[in-house]
This record gives C-alpha cells, structure tokens and sequence, in this order.
C-alpha cells in the first residue's frame, strides 16, 4: 500500500513555487509539498518570516529556498518565474496564496483600499498564473495551479466585502484558465479554505465572530493549517489529480453545507 501511495503521490524531481509561502497556511502547503518530494520555492517580502519553514523543511529532509517577490507586477513575476529556474532548473507546480484583508464597513471602504486588495487577491492572481502559464506552455510542462480561494468567495461574509468579491473573481478565473488551458496539459484549481486562523484574519476574528463562525461549522471548531496538506498534494499530483481541473476543492469542517 505504501508504495502504491508512493507512486500517486510522489512530487520527486518537481519544483514547487508557493506565492505567499511566508504566511501560515501556505507555508503549511509548502511544507507538505516538500515532504511528498519537490524542491519548493517559497515566495514573499520577508526572508525572516521565510527562514523558520526552510528550517523546519529541512529537519524533515526536505529541500526549500526562499526568493523575495511582490504580486505588484507582471514584470516581478516574469523575473520570478525566470529565477526560480535559474535556481531549480524547472517549475512543475504553482500555488498562488498572496492576499490582504480588511474589516472596514462597506460604506467606509475607500477607492483606494478597494483598489489595493483586488490588486493583490485578484490581478497578483492572474499575474502569476500568466507568468509560470507561460512558462509551462512554452515548455510542453504539464504543470499544476493551485489558487487560494476562499468560502467568501462562494458565499459572500459580512465584514469582508472586498476580500469577498475578490476571491469570487479568483474562482471564476480559475474555471476560464481551466477551460483554456486544459487541451495543453494544464491544470488550475482553486483550494478553498473554511476558517483557519491566520495572520490576515485575525484582526476580524473577535469573540463574537469566533462564536457565529463555530456555530456555523459542523466539525465545531477552526481548520488547522496542515489539514489543507492533502488536498494541496491531490491537486499537485498529476498521478492522483491528473482529471481534476476547473473545480474548487473545499476545506471547511462542514461550513459550507450548513445554511440556518
């Protein structure tokens, strides 16, 4: 049995590039992904914050780096995508996980903020998926996307008006990459996380909201970051997930089924 688990799910001689890999639960992803084999590249601003999960990769065998970019751009990502195989030698997997946050009512959410996050959730999205698209189609790679959604993105929350009509836009943008890209081998998914505690949620994570949001969820209480471990591995698979293409893949502990 193991070594059939092997063979589905062995990413050996793959380069992973996890945009957001400095945060909690990308860099969780990362993580996985390292252990399951690939050479994972994690991407973002600090190499501090980066510096913990390298070393935590690496006690378990693993082989990461880190390489500073921002989402800004198309021409950042270009650069990326062309130093990550300057590094590796190749890129195999994408998972685009930037994003931002913010609790501001909606009649309070200026131009400029509004402005702000879709650039980051939506646009740093698209550029990415241009960027290493480009690359895998260009090289006959039969490469795997993975976008972080969200459970906002499907069914809209309160408190999070942007973050919401962002990840709903990352969804649909998946589906139509999907559609585009799969004649060439290439696949793009979103994973979409229920309630997992991170970094840019937290500030919107009051006793109130802890208690709506528990209610709410079958499982009764928040994800952990290394459950999205398996669902990342199935989709970057082109073993285990090589049908699986257009389709968002839920992690939620039941939110998402619930409706009073």
């Amino acid at each position: 049995m193991s070594e059939f688990l092997t063979e589905l799910f062995s990413l050996d001689g793959k380069v992973a590039v996890v945009i957001g890999g400095t945060g909690e639960l990308c860099g969780a992803m990362g993580e996985g992904l390292a252990q399951a084999g690939a050479e994972v590249v994690l991407v973002g601003r600090s190499e501090k914050k980066a510096a913990s999960r390298i070393a935590s990769i690496a006690e378990k065998g693993g082989k990461s780096r880190f390489i500073a970019a921002d989402v800004g751009t198309r021409a950042a990502l270009d650069t990326l995508c062309n130093e990550v195989v300057a590094q590796c030698g190749r890129a195999d997997i994408l998972v685009n996980g930037a994003g931002v946050n913010s609790p501001t009512p909606i009649l309070d959410i200026t131009e400029d903020e509004f402005a702000h996050i879709l650039d980051v959730n939506l646009a740093g999205v698209l550029r990415g998926c241009q960027s290493f698209g480009t690359y895998f189609l260009d090289n006959n790679v039969p490469g795997s996307i993975i976008n972080l959604g969200s459970i906002s993105g499907l069914n809209p929350l309160s408190r999070v008006f942007t973050y919401s009509a962002s990840k709903g836009a990352v969804h649909n943008l998946s589906r139509n990459l999907a559609r585009e890209w799969a004649p060439h081998g290439i696949r793009v998914n979103t994973l979409v996380p229920g309630f997992f505690p991170a970094e840019q949620n937290r500030k919107v994570l009051t006793p109130e909201r802890v208690t709506q949001i528990i209610g709410h969820t079958p499982m009764d209480r928040f994800g952990e970051a290394h459950e999205l471990i398996g669902t990342t591995l199935l989709l970057a698979s082109n073993n285990a997930g090589g049908f699986i293409t257009g389709t968002e893949m839920i992690v939620d502990g039941g939110f998402n089924a619930m409706s009073i």
